[in-house]
């Protein structure tokens, strides 16, 4: 009886260093996916980037050639509208002078009215 008694907590030893063994091995293999998870998820990052890169340097080499276009317009436009601007002061320049000389010599010398009310 002691044999079999003996022979059974045996079999429960070994028992249990198989399922320790099991649930080391399922540790391992569990880190092991998530490195290879990670690896995996760093190249995808990596070519998703290198996507993205490629695609924003094909639109800025399609929309470069559009904003110097652009610029030189703008810059023509704005020469335009300086050129018409000095031409109408250049015309309006001596009637706002004569109108400004006309007011300031068309002075009516005249007692303030608070002045008045004291005077009266």
């Amino acid at each position: 009886m002691a044999a079999q008694q003996s022979q059974g907590i045996q079999t429960l030893l070994e028992a249990e260093k198989e399922a320790a063994k099991i649930v080391q091995q399922a540790r391992q293999y569990r880190v092991q996916k998530l490195k290879d998870a990670r690896s995996e998820a760093s190249k995808e990052i990596e070519e998703y980037k290198k996507a993205k890169e490629q695609e924003f340097k094909a639109f800025e080499a399609s929309h470069a050639g559009t904003t110097s276009t652009t610029q030189a317009a703008l810059d023509k436009e704005t020469d335009a509208k300086l050129k018409e601007i000095e031409a109408l002061f250049q015309s309006k320049k001596k009637d706002v002078v004569n109108t400004l000389l006309q007011r300031a010599t068309q002075v009516q010398p005249e007692l303030n009215r608070n002045l008045k009310k004291l005077q009266a």
